[in-house]
């Protein structure tokens, strides 16, 4: 079976965590709006793709395939001290030093799967880096929408967000590109995954990249959304299960799904979830698919056969039934 799964940070290692239980042939498409931390360090003095989201993906994967091994360790490992190092993970410096080397970030992350040793694939969902701006309301006393810019802006606001739409700092005014490899990963796989994550900076994003939005419609892949276990502190705070999926009509229109998936105890009113499935053209699957030991986190072994009934697999090897 060949799955994509979209998103960024750790919503999109749960998701490839869980995918790599069920088949070999997983690819990761992966957000570029990161400004903070040591991805936003490198973003702004080297003017690179951000690297932090696609070293998580290729870490879960390299993990969920092999193990714990000690390249996928040093990848994630991060400097401490209070040097000009601090705070940088070392799989951020390996990727920034192959965006620089080999000139293609598509290459540099193919390059790093093969030190990882990792059989999926891993891709940004485009070639430039992207900046997040947001419509808030409840902001100021007046009811007025005020715009912020930026990952972690829109991360933390301690407003709500309505709407966000893409820029492209290197090329002011101009359509966010896409990533050639990742189109066609969308338009030939026979499962697309949506979340879980940051709603409005992990998920969303994707569906505003207009070459990505139009393979999602076109794809005949089987699309499922996997929903958050609880509401992101700030940017979806609040937010009931179906407003998540509110938020996803209103960004595309034209999405339709087949499976909604949920953890039963994260939905307070079942029936009010299973109409807005409907809405997008799909069946709401409530399971417990959270890890009793971690609080909200999703347990892989629970996803993962909460996605075969969602695709109707059967044995433990991806095969359709």
């Amino acid at each position: 079976m060949r799955a994509v799964a979209l998103g960024g940070g750790h919503g999109l290692h749960a998701t490839l965590t869980a995918l790599r239980r069920l088949t070999p042939d997983v690819t990761a498409v992966v957000t570029v709006a990161d400004d903070g931390g040591s991805s936003g360090r490198l973003r702004r003095e080297l003017g690179l793709l951000p690297p932090g989201d696609l070293r998580q993906a290729l870490a879960a994967l390299a993990v969920a395939e092999k193990g714990e091994s000690l390249w996928a360790e040093v990848f994630q490992h991060r400097f401490g001290g209070s040097g000009a190092l601090t705070g940088h993970a070392v799989g951020n410096l390996v990727l920034a030093g192959l965006f620089e080397v080999l000139g293609d970030p598509v290459a540099a992350l193919d390059e790093a799967r093969r030190l990882l040793g990792v059989s999926g694939r891993v891709l940004p969902m485009s070639p430039e880096p992207l900046e997040i701006e947001a419509e808030v309301s409840g902001l100021d006393d007046d009811g007025t929408l005020r715009r912020i810019r930026g990952q972690v802006a829109v991360a933390s606001t301690p407003g709500r967000v309505e709407r966000i739409t893409l820029r492209t700092p290197r090329r002011p005014g101009g359509v966010p590109a896409a990533c050639d490899e990742a189109v066609q990963a969308v338009l030939d796989a026979e499962a697309v995954f949506l979340g879980p994550g940051s709603w409005f900076s992990s998920v969303i994003p994707h569906l505003m990249v207009p070459a990505l939005h139009d393979a999602l419609l076109r794809t005949e892949a089987t699309k499922i959304v996997v929903l958050n276990l609880v509401p992101q502190p700030g940017e979806t705070a609040g937010f009931s299960p179906e407003r998540h999926l509110d938020v996803l009509f209103q960004h595309a229109p034209g999405l339709r799904v087949d499976a909604v998936i949920a953890d039963r105890d994260s939905v307070p009113a079942p029936a009010r979830l299973r109409d807005a499935a409907a809405g997008l053209g799909a069946k709401a699957l409530l399971a417990d698919v959270a890890d009793p030991g971690r609080e909200g986190v999703h347990d892989p072994d629970a996803l993962a056969s909460c996605v075969r009934e969602a695709l109707g697999l059967s044995g433990t090897e991806g095969r359709k039934g």
